[in-house]
Protein backbone atom coordinates (compact mmCIF):
# COMPACT_ATOMS: atom_id res chain seq x y z
CA UNK A 1 0.00 0.00 0.00
CA UNK A 2 1.61 3.61 -0.81
CA UNK A 3 1.82 6.53 1.42
CA UNK A 4 -0.97 8.07 -0.89
CA UNK A 5 -3.40 4.99 -0.23
CA UNK A 6 -2.76 5.89 3.74
CA UNK A 7 -2.90 9.32 3.79
CA UNK A 8 -5.90 10.54 5.11
CA UNK A 9 -8.70 12.55 2.54
CA UNK A 10 -8.42 16.14 2.68
CA UNK A 11 -10.27 17.55 4.56
CA UNK A 12 -9.09 16.45 7.87
CA UNK A 13 -11.50 16.34 11.14
CA UNK A 14 -10.64 18.54 13.91
CA UNK A 15 -11.97 18.83 17.12
CA UNK A 16 -12.39 21.87 19.50
CA UNK A 17 -9.88 22.33 22.91
CA UNK A 18 -10.47 24.19 25.64
CA UNK A 19 -10.73 27.24 23.38
CA UNK A 20 -13.87 27.74 21.82
CA UNK A 21 -13.96 28.33 17.91
CA UNK A 22 -14.00 31.84 16.94
CA UNK A 23 -16.87 32.56 14.37
CA UNK A 24 -18.09 35.88 15.23
CA UNK A 25 -15.98 39.39 13.87
CA UNK A 26 -15.30 40.58 17.52
CA UNK A 27 -14.12 36.80 18.76
CA UNK A 28 -11.92 36.67 15.71
CA UNK A 29 -10.48 39.79 15.72
CA UNK A 30 -9.49 39.14 19.50
CA UNK A 31 -8.07 35.74 18.35
CA UNK A 32 -5.69 37.55 15.50
CA UNK A 33 -4.47 39.81 17.98
CA UNK A 34 -2.70 36.98 19.90
CA UNK A 35 0.46 37.41 17.95
CA UNK A 36 2.35 34.34 18.67
CA UNK A 37 -0.57 31.53 18.88
CA UNK A 38 -0.92 29.39 15.58
CA UNK A 39 -4.39 29.44 14.43
CA UNK A 40 -6.10 27.11 12.42
CA UNK A 41 -9.32 27.38 10.32
CA UNK A 42 -11.81 25.46 10.58
CA UNK A 43 -15.33 25.00 9.22
CA UNK A 44 -18.53 23.42 10.36
CA UNK A 45 -21.93 23.73 8.72
CA UNK A 46 -20.89 26.37 6.26
CA UNK A 47 -19.47 28.42 9.00
CA UNK A 48 -15.55 29.19 8.99
CA UNK A 49 -13.85 30.38 11.81
CA UNK A 50 -10.45 30.64 13.58
CA UNK A 51 -9.68 28.06 16.34
CA UNK A 52 -6.40 27.62 18.78
CA UNK A 53 -4.89 24.51 19.69
CA UNK A 54 -7.68 21.10 19.55
CA UNK A 55 -7.26 17.72 18.05
CA UNK A 56 -6.97 16.70 14.75
CA UNK A 57 -8.44 13.69 12.91
CA UNK A 58 -11.65 14.22 15.49
CA UNK A 59 -15.13 14.22 13.93
CA UNK A 60 -16.55 17.62 14.53
CA UNK A 61 -15.16 20.50 12.20
CA UNK A 62 -13.50 20.26 9.00
CA UNK A 63 -10.06 21.65 9.13
CA UNK A 64 -9.31 23.89 6.04
CA UNK A 65 -5.76 25.46 6.80
CA UNK A 66 -3.27 27.17 9.36
CA UNK A 67 -2.18 30.28 10.33
CA UNK A 68 1.11 30.50 11.43
CA UNK A 69 2.03 33.15 14.02
CA UNK A 70 2.61 36.75 13.08
CA UNK A 71 5.77 36.94 12.78
CA UNK A 72 7.92 39.70 10.65
CA UNK A 73 10.99 37.87 10.05
CA UNK A 74 8.89 36.05 7.19
CA UNK A 75 7.73 39.24 5.60
CA UNK A 76 10.41 39.97 3.07
CA UNK A 77 12.69 37.74 1.48
CA UNK A 78 15.22 35.19 3.39
CA UNK A 79 17.77 36.06 0.96
CA UNK A 80 18.08 39.70 1.74
CA UNK A 81 18.16 39.12 5.53
CA UNK A 82 20.75 36.32 4.53
CA UNK A 83 22.93 38.67 2.55
CA UNK A 84 22.75 41.44 4.86
CA UNK A 85 23.22 39.53 8.59
CA UNK A 86 19.58 41.22 9.99
CA UNK A 87 16.93 39.67 11.82
CA UNK A 88 14.22 42.00 9.29
CA UNK A 89 13.60 42.94 6.01
CA UNK A 90 13.49 46.32 6.85
CA UNK A 91 15.86 49.65 6.37
CA UNK A 92 16.56 52.54 8.00
CA UNK A 93 17.22 54.73 4.43
CA UNK A 94 19.95 57.74 4.13
CA UNK A 95 18.42 60.91 5.24
CA UNK A 96 20.99 63.15 3.99
CA UNK A 97 23.47 65.29 5.47
CA UNK A 98 23.78 63.20 8.37
CA UNK A 99 20.36 63.04 9.60
CA UNK A 100 21.04 59.39 9.37
CA UNK A 101 23.19 59.64 11.91
CA UNK A 102 26.15 57.40 13.63
CA UNK A 103 23.55 57.05 16.50
CA UNK A 104 20.62 56.00 14.34
CA UNK A 105 22.75 53.52 12.20
CA UNK A 106 23.53 52.10 15.46
CA UNK A 107 20.34 51.68 16.60
CA UNK A 108 18.99 50.31 13.66
CA UNK A 109 22.13 47.68 14.50
CA UNK A 110 20.57 47.01 17.33
CA UNK A 111 17.47 46.40 16.33
CA UNK A 112 18.32 43.70 13.91
CA UNK A 113 17.63 46.26 10.55
CA UNK A 114 19.85 47.60 8.24
CA UNK A 115 20.94 51.31 9.06
CA UNK A 116 22.55 53.23 6.04
CA UNK A 117 24.55 56.52 7.20
CA UNK A 118 23.18 59.02 5.09
CA UNK A 119 26.50 61.02 3.39
CA UNK A 120 24.74 63.24 1.15
CA UNK A 121 25.91 66.93 1.68
CA UNK A 122 28.78 66.09 4.32
CA UNK A 123 32.18 66.77 3.60
CA UNK A 124 34.44 63.69 3.06
CA UNK A 125 36.62 64.24 6.27
CA UNK A 126 32.68 63.95 7.99
CA UNK A 127 31.99 60.28 5.92
CA UNK A 128 35.41 59.18 6.99
CA UNK A 129 34.61 59.42 10.73
CA UNK A 130 31.33 58.40 10.70
CA UNK A 131 32.79 55.36 8.82
CA UNK A 132 35.05 54.82 11.39
CA UNK A 133 32.66 54.74 14.51
CA UNK A 134 30.63 52.33 12.64
CA UNK A 135 32.98 49.49 11.72
CA UNK A 136 32.60 46.39 13.44
CA UNK A 137 28.98 46.68 13.39
CA UNK A 138 26.63 43.74 12.52
CA UNK A 139 25.07 45.45 10.07
CA UNK A 140 25.31 49.07 8.01
CA UNK A 141 25.99 50.85 5.13
CA UNK A 142 26.47 54.03 3.44
CA UNK A 143 25.31 56.23 1.36
CA UNK A 144 26.42 57.43 -2.30
CA UNK A 145 24.50 59.93 -3.77
CA UNK A 146 24.38 61.23 -7.44
CA UNK A 147 26.57 64.38 -7.39
CA UNK A 148 26.44 65.47 -11.42
CA UNK A 149 27.54 69.11 -10.43
CA UNK A 150 29.79 67.67 -7.84
CA UNK A 151 31.50 64.57 -9.77
CA UNK A 152 34.77 65.03 -7.77
CA UNK A 153 32.78 64.93 -4.51
CA UNK A 154 31.11 61.69 -5.55
CA UNK A 155 34.41 60.47 -6.76
CA UNK A 156 36.15 61.46 -3.55
CA UNK A 157 33.66 59.76 -1.69
CA UNK A 158 33.33 56.48 -3.88
CA UNK A 159 37.28 56.18 -2.71
CA UNK A 160 36.47 56.88 0.90
CA UNK A 161 34.06 53.93 0.73
CA UNK A 162 35.97 51.40 -1.29
CA UNK A 163 39.16 51.56 0.88
CA UNK A 164 37.49 51.87 4.31
CA UNK A 165 35.99 48.48 3.51
CA UNK A 166 32.07 49.92 4.45
CA UNK A 167 29.86 46.73 3.72
CA UNK A 168 27.44 48.53 1.95
CA UNK A 169 26.74 50.96 -0.72
CA UNK A 170 23.47 52.39 -1.23
CA UNK A 171 23.41 54.92 -3.86
CA UNK A 172 20.44 57.07 -4.33
CA UNK A 173 19.38 60.39 -6.70
CA UNK A 174 21.21 59.01 -9.41
CA UNK A 175 20.00 60.03 -13.20
CA UNK A 176 22.54 57.69 -14.78
CA UNK A 177 25.66 55.53 -14.12
CA UNK A 178 28.44 57.33 -13.71
CA UNK A 179 32.20 55.67 -13.11
CA UNK A 180 31.78 56.29 -9.30
CA UNK A 181 29.14 54.58 -8.53
CA UNK A 182 30.14 51.30 -11.33
CA UNK A 183 33.41 51.54 -9.33
CA UNK A 184 31.55 50.70 -6.02
CA UNK A 185 30.00 47.71 -7.63
CA UNK A 186 33.09 46.53 -9.30
CA UNK A 187 35.58 46.82 -7.30
CA UNK A 188 36.77 43.76 -4.76
CA UNK A 189 34.65 41.69 -7.23
CA UNK A 190 36.35 37.84 -7.47
CA UNK A 191 35.65 34.39 -7.40
CA UNK A 192 35.78 32.55 -4.39
CA UNK A 193 36.87 28.61 -4.13
CA UNK A 194 34.01 27.34 -5.78
CA UNK A 195 33.67 29.46 -8.35
CA UNK A 196 30.70 31.88 -7.36
CA UNK A 197 31.50 35.56 -7.75
CA UNK A 198 31.64 37.36 -4.43
CA UNK A 199 31.06 41.24 -4.42
CA UNK A 200 33.50 43.04 -2.65
CA UNK A 201 30.60 45.07 -0.69
CA UNK A 202 26.72 44.74 -1.27
CA UNK A 203 25.54 46.90 -3.51
CA UNK A 204 22.01 48.78 -3.09
CA UNK A 205 20.40 51.92 -5.73
CA UNK A 206 17.23 53.57 -4.65
CA UNK A 207 15.40 54.64 -7.86
CA UNK A 208 12.07 56.11 -8.65
CA UNK A 209 11.83 55.89 -12.34
CA UNK A 210 12.34 52.40 -14.58
CA UNK A 211 14.77 54.50 -17.34
CA UNK A 212 17.21 54.28 -13.80
CA UNK A 213 15.91 50.72 -12.72
CA UNK A 214 16.75 49.30 -15.91
CA UNK A 215 20.47 50.89 -15.90
CA UNK A 216 20.77 49.40 -12.19
CA UNK A 217 19.49 46.12 -13.12
CA UNK A 218 21.78 45.81 -16.38
CA UNK A 219 25.15 44.95 -16.22
CA UNK A 220 27.58 48.56 -16.48
CA UNK A 221 28.12 49.55 -19.79
CA UNK A 222 31.03 48.25 -21.67
CA UNK A 223 32.62 51.82 -22.19
CA UNK A 224 32.38 53.03 -18.80
CA UNK A 225 34.23 49.43 -17.72
CA UNK A 226 37.07 49.84 -20.32
CA UNK A 227 37.39 53.48 -18.99
CA UNK A 228 37.74 52.34 -15.62
CA UNK A 229 39.90 49.64 -16.94
CA UNK A 230 42.24 52.00 -18.58
CA UNK A 231 42.74 54.81 -15.72
CA UNK A 232 43.90 52.06 -13.29
CA UNK A 233 40.31 52.53 -11.08
CA UNK A 234 39.08 48.67 -12.26
CA UNK A 235 41.40 45.78 -13.15
CA UNK A 236 40.76 43.90 -16.21
CA UNK A 237 39.40 40.77 -13.93
CA UNK A 238 37.20 43.06 -12.24
CA UNK A 239 35.49 44.36 -15.12
CA UNK A 240 35.14 41.07 -16.72
CA UNK A 241 33.28 39.61 -13.79
CA UNK A 242 30.87 43.23 -13.55
CA UNK A 243 30.76 42.36 -17.29
CA UNK A 244 28.18 39.26 -16.42
CA UNK A 245 26.06 41.02 -13.09
CA UNK A 246 23.90 43.57 -12.40
CA UNK A 247 24.99 46.54 -10.74
CA UNK A 248 23.37 46.05 -8.14
CA UNK A 249 22.13 43.36 -5.34
CA UNK A 250 19.55 45.54 -4.13
CA UNK A 251 16.89 47.88 -5.86
CA UNK A 252 14.62 50.01 -3.71
CA UNK A 253 11.89 51.36 -5.69
CA UNK A 254 11.24 54.91 -4.39
CA UNK A 255 7.57 55.79 -4.38
CA UNK A 256 6.02 59.46 -2.79
CA UNK A 257 8.71 60.42 -0.34
CA UNK A 258 10.59 62.96 1.29
CA UNK A 259 13.77 64.21 -0.87
CA UNK A 260 14.58 63.35 -3.98
CA UNK A 261 11.48 61.70 -5.92
CA UNK A 262 9.30 61.43 -8.76
CA UNK A 263 6.31 61.13 -6.37
CA UNK A 264 4.42 57.88 -8.05
CA UNK A 265 2.50 55.59 -6.29
CA UNK A 266 4.30 52.63 -4.86
CA UNK A 267 0.96 50.56 -6.39
CA UNK A 268 2.06 51.68 -9.71
CA UNK A 269 6.02 51.80 -9.82
CA UNK A 270 6.66 48.73 -8.05
CA UNK A 271 4.73 46.10 -10.54
CA UNK A 272 6.14 47.77 -13.50
CA UNK A 273 9.78 47.15 -11.99
CA UNK A 274 9.22 43.79 -10.82
CA UNK A 275 8.36 42.99 -14.22
CA UNK A 276 11.22 44.79 -15.36
CA UNK A 277 13.65 43.10 -13.22
CA UNK A 278 12.50 39.47 -14.77
CA UNK A 279 12.78 40.75 -18.09
CA UNK A 280 15.97 41.85 -17.72
CA UNK A 281 17.43 39.11 -15.26
CA UNK A 282 16.29 36.49 -18.11
CA UNK A 283 17.63 38.27 -20.90
CA UNK A 284 21.54 38.65 -19.42
CA UNK A 285 20.91 35.01 -17.59
CA UNK A 286 21.54 36.13 -14.10
CA UNK A 287 21.85 33.43 -11.85
CA UNK A 288 20.36 35.00 -9.14
CA UNK A 289 17.29 37.84 -9.39
CA UNK A 290 17.96 41.12 -7.91
CA UNK A 291 15.74 41.63 -4.93
CA UNK A 292 13.36 44.70 -5.24
CA UNK A 293 12.52 46.55 -1.65
CA UNK A 294 9.86 49.34 -1.45
CA UNK A 295 10.13 53.30 -0.54
CA UNK A 296 7.85 55.86 -0.26
CA UNK A 297 4.78 56.54 1.55
CA UNK A 298 5.07 53.28 4.37
CA UNK A 299 4.44 55.34 7.53
CA UNK A 300 2.06 52.71 9.28
CA UNK A 301 1.55 49.02 9.13
CA UNK A 302 -1.11 48.37 6.67
CA UNK A 303 1.52 50.81 4.10
CA UNK A 304 4.39 48.33 4.91
CA UNK A 305 2.22 44.98 4.64
CA UNK A 306 0.75 46.34 0.99
CA UNK A 307 4.88 46.69 -0.35
CA UNK A 308 4.99 43.22 1.14
CA UNK A 309 2.04 41.88 -0.34
CA UNK A 310 2.56 43.37 -3.64
CA UNK A 311 6.27 41.18 -4.24
CA UNK A 312 8.65 43.70 -1.79
CA UNK A 313 11.74 41.96 -0.61
CA UNK A 314 12.22 44.33 1.94
CA UNK A 315 10.91 48.02 2.73
CA UNK A 316 12.69 51.24 3.70
CA UNK A 317 11.53 53.96 5.69
CA UNK A 318 12.55 57.49 5.76
CA UNK A 319 11.00 60.78 6.93
CA UNK A 320 9.56 58.72 9.97
CA UNK A 321 13.27 58.22 11.38
CA UNK A 322 14.01 62.01 11.05
CA UNK A 323 11.42 62.58 13.80
CA UNK A 324 13.06 59.79 16.00
CA UNK A 325 15.52 60.31 18.94
CA UNK A 326 18.59 59.33 17.46
CA UNK A 327 18.18 61.47 13.95
CA UNK A 328 20.67 64.48 13.68
CA UNK A 329 18.11 66.84 13.52
CA UNK A 330 17.34 69.58 16.63
CA UNK A 331 14.34 69.28 18.57
CA UNK A 332 12.22 71.83 17.22
CA UNK A 333 12.73 70.71 13.79
CA UNK A 334 11.62 67.04 15.11
CA UNK A 335 8.63 68.97 16.80
CA UNK A 336 7.78 70.28 13.21
CA UNK A 337 7.55 66.73 11.53
CA UNK A 338 5.91 65.20 14.79
CA UNK A 339 3.12 67.59 13.90
CA UNK A 340 2.96 67.21 10.12
CA UNK A 341 -0.43 66.11 8.53
CA UNK A 342 -0.38 63.95 5.44
CA UNK A 343 -1.08 67.17 2.73
CA UNK A 344 2.04 68.60 4.73
CA UNK A 345 4.39 68.28 2.02
CA UNK A 346 5.52 70.50 -0.95
CA UNK A 347 7.96 70.22 -4.10
CA UNK A 348 11.17 72.93 -3.70
CA UNK A 349 14.29 72.95 -5.39
CA UNK A 350 17.59 70.64 -4.56
CA UNK A 351 20.70 72.24 -3.41
CA UNK A 352 22.87 69.07 -4.95
CA UNK A 353 20.95 69.82 -8.53
CA UNK A 354 19.80 73.49 -8.29
CA UNK A 355 20.89 74.51 -11.79
CA UNK A 356 18.77 71.45 -13.77
CA UNK A 357 15.93 72.52 -11.95
CA UNK A 358 15.23 69.38 -10.05
CA UNK A 359 12.99 69.38 -6.79
CA UNK A 360 12.94 67.52 -3.30
CA UNK A 361 9.85 67.16 -1.24
CA UNK A 362 9.72 68.54 1.90
CA UNK A 363 7.90 70.21 5.00
CA UNK A 364 5.43 73.04 3.99
CA UNK A 365 3.68 73.38 7.75
CA UNK A 366 5.65 75.71 9.76
CA UNK A 367 8.77 77.17 7.41
CA UNK A 368 8.60 79.30 5.00
CA UNK A 369 11.26 77.28 2.67
CA UNK A 370 9.50 75.98 -0.37
CA UNK A 371 8.22 79.62 -1.40
CA UNK A 372 11.47 81.14 -0.72
CA UNK A 373 13.81 77.97 -2.77
CA UNK A 374 11.31 78.65 -5.08
CA UNK A 375 11.68 82.70 -5.63
CA UNK A 376 15.01 81.67 -6.26
CA UNK A 377 15.03 79.37 -9.03
CA UNK A 378 12.39 81.42 -10.84
CA UNK A 379 15.48 84.86 -10.59
CA UNK A 380 18.02 82.13 -11.41
CA UNK A 381 15.88 81.13 -14.50
CA UNK A 382 15.00 85.00 -15.47
CA UNK A 383 18.42 86.97 -15.08
CA UNK A 384 22.35 86.95 -16.11
CA UNK A 385 23.92 86.99 -12.67
CA UNK A 386 23.57 88.84 -9.27
CA UNK A 387 24.47 92.00 -10.97
CA UNK A 388 21.90 91.87 -13.74
CA UNK A 389 19.09 92.01 -10.64
CA UNK A 390 16.76 95.10 -10.00
CA UNK A 391 17.67 97.43 -7.21
CA UNK A 392 14.29 96.53 -5.69
CA UNK A 393 14.20 93.19 -6.03
CA UNK A 394 17.82 92.27 -4.93
CA UNK A 395 16.78 94.50 -1.72
CA UNK A 396 13.38 92.24 -1.08
CA UNK A 397 15.94 89.00 -1.73
CA UNK A 398 18.60 90.69 0.84
CA UNK A 399 15.77 91.32 3.07
CA UNK A 400 13.08 88.61 2.85
CA UNK A 401 14.98 85.42 1.96
CA UNK A 402 18.98 85.38 2.39
CA UNK A 403 18.50 88.13 5.82
CA UNK A 404 22.23 89.38 4.86
CA UNK A 405 23.72 91.10 1.90
CA UNK A 406 24.79 89.51 -1.17
CA UNK A 407 28.33 90.55 -0.42
CA UNK A 408 27.89 88.20 2.87
CA UNK A 409 26.55 85.89 1.48
CA UNK A 410 29.30 85.38 -1.35
CA UNK A 411 32.16 85.79 1.07
CA UNK A 412 30.94 82.45 3.32
CA UNK A 413 30.37 80.50 -0.54
CA UNK A 414 33.66 81.67 -1.46
CA UNK A 415 35.38 80.44 1.98
CA UNK A 416 32.94 76.88 1.53
CA UNK A 417 33.70 75.93 -2.00
CA UNK A 418 37.66 77.26 -1.46
CA UNK A 419 38.10 73.98 0.98
CA UNK A 420 35.41 71.80 -0.98
CA UNK A 421 36.54 71.91 -4.82
CA UNK A 422 38.17 75.39 -5.85
CA UNK A 423 37.46 74.98 -9.19
CA UNK A 424 33.98 76.30 -8.42
CA UNK A 425 35.13 79.60 -7.67
CA UNK A 426 37.24 79.80 -10.84
CA UNK A 427 33.85 79.20 -12.84
CA UNK A 428 32.05 81.92 -10.89
CA UNK A 429 34.44 84.28 -11.83
CA UNK A 430 34.36 83.59 -15.55
CA UNK A 431 30.49 83.01 -15.36
CA UNK A 432 28.59 85.53 -13.32
CA UNK A 433 25.28 82.91 -13.86
CA UNK A 434 27.18 80.30 -12.28
CA UNK A 435 28.31 82.76 -9.12
CA UNK A 436 24.22 83.78 -8.49
CA UNK A 437 24.14 79.73 -8.70
CA UNK A 438 26.26 79.34 -5.70
CA UNK A 439 24.92 82.11 -3.72
CA UNK A 440 21.64 81.03 -4.10
CA UNK A 441 22.71 76.87 -3.10
CA UNK A 442 24.10 78.35 -0.38
CA UNK A 443 20.56 79.53 0.95
CA UNK A 444 19.64 75.80 0.04
CA UNK A 445 22.18 73.97 1.65
CA UNK A 446 22.49 76.09 4.90
CA UNK A 447 18.33 75.87 5.51
CA UNK A 448 18.89 72.05 6.03
CA UNK A 449 21.94 73.10 8.11
CA UNK A 450 19.73 75.58 10.51
CA UNK A 451 16.94 72.86 10.92
CA UNK A 452 19.75 70.39 12.25
CA UNK A 453 21.04 72.75 14.39
CA UNK A 454 17.64 74.35 15.70
CA UNK A 455 18.64 78.33 14.90
CA UNK A 456 15.55 79.90 16.22
CA UNK A 457 16.31 83.35 14.16
CA UNK A 458 16.28 81.09 11.18
CA UNK A 459 13.07 78.85 12.13
CA UNK A 460 11.36 80.21 9.20
CA UNK A 461 13.73 78.86 6.75
CA UNK A 462 14.09 75.03 8.03
CA UNK A 463 14.41 72.65 5.03
CA UNK A 464 13.12 69.60 6.51
CA UNK A 465 12.72 66.45 3.53
CA UNK A 466 9.17 65.01 4.23
CA UNK A 467 7.22 62.87 2.43
CA UNK A 468 3.87 62.21 3.34
CA UNK A 469 4.49 58.92 5.32
CA UNK A 470 5.12 61.43 7.88
CA UNK A 471 1.74 62.55 8.46
CA UNK A 472 0.46 59.18 7.82
CA UNK A 473 2.36 57.90 11.09
CA UNK A 474 1.35 61.11 13.06
CA UNK A 475 -2.01 60.24 12.51
CA UNK A 476 -1.64 56.63 13.36
CA UNK A 477 0.23 56.99 16.13
CA UNK A 478 -1.86 59.61 17.61
CA UNK A 479 -3.03 59.15 21.66
CA UNK A 480 -0.64 56.66 21.79
CA UNK A 481 2.67 56.39 23.74
CA UNK A 482 4.72 56.24 20.28
CA UNK A 483 2.65 60.16 19.90
CA UNK A 484 5.59 62.02 21.92
CA UNK A 485 8.78 63.42 20.46
CA UNK A 486 10.82 61.52 22.88
CA UNK A 487 9.09 58.27 22.84
CA UNK A 488 10.43 57.51 18.84
CA UNK A 489 13.36 55.89 19.02
CA UNK A 490 14.58 53.92 15.70
CA UNK A 491 14.39 50.59 17.16
CA UNK A 492 10.25 51.36 18.62
CA UNK A 493 9.26 52.55 14.95
CA UNK A 494 10.65 49.90 13.59
CA UNK A 495 9.44 47.18 15.93
CA UNK A 496 5.96 49.05 15.76
CA UNK A 497 5.44 48.90 11.99
CA UNK A 498 6.48 45.17 11.53
CA UNK A 499 4.72 43.82 14.05
CA UNK A 500 1.72 45.68 12.81
CA UNK A 501 2.56 44.26 9.30
CA UNK A 502 2.24 40.74 10.23
CA UNK A 503 -1.09 41.34 12.07
CA UNK A 504 -2.36 42.87 9.05
CA UNK A 505 -0.62 40.37 6.82
CA UNK A 506 -2.25 37.13 8.99
CA UNK A 507 -5.50 38.90 9.02
CA UNK A 508 -5.75 39.37 5.18
CA UNK A 509 -4.43 35.64 5.13
CA UNK A 510 -7.80 34.58 6.76
CA UNK A 511 -10.34 36.60 5.00
CA UNK A 512 -8.90 34.54 2.31
CA UNK A 513 -9.99 32.07 3.79
CA UNK A 514 -13.61 33.41 4.09
CA UNK A 515 -13.11 34.18 8.05
CA UNK A 516 -15.39 36.84 8.95
CA UNK A 517 -12.71 39.36 9.93
CA UNK A 518 -13.40 42.64 11.67
CA UNK A 519 -12.24 45.72 9.74
CA UNK A 520 -10.51 46.72 13.41
CA UNK A 521 -8.16 43.77 12.40
CA UNK A 522 -6.47 45.59 9.93
CA UNK A 523 -6.00 49.17 11.97
CA UNK A 524 -4.05 47.61 14.07
CA UNK A 525 -2.56 50.38 16.90
CA UNK A 526 0.91 50.91 18.28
Amino acid sequence: MTVAETAPALPLGWAPGARPVAFAPGDVGALLAEAGTPLLVVERDGRVGLAAGGSLGAPGYELRGMLGPARPELLGDPGFLAAHGVRFPYVVGEMATGIASVATVRAAAAAGVLGIFGAAGLSPAAVEAAVAELSGLPAWGVNLIHSPMEPRHEERVADLLIASGVPCVSASAYLRLTPAVVRCAAAGLRRDAAGRVVRGRRMIAKVSHPVVAEQFLSPPPAELLDALVASGRLTAGEAELAAGLPVVDDLTVEADSGGHTDRRPLSAILPVVLRLRDRLGAAYGHATPVRIGAAGGLGTPDAVAAAFAAGAAYVVTGTVNSACVEAGLSAPAKELLCRAEVADVTMAPAADMFEMGVTVQVLKRGTLFAPRATQLLAIYREHAGLEALPPELLERLERDVLHASVAEVWALTAEFWRARDPEQLARAERDPKHRMALVFRWYLGMGSRWAAVGDPARRADYQLWCGPAMGSFNAWVAGSWLEPPQARTVGAVADALLRGAALVTRAHQARTYGVAVPASAFGVTP
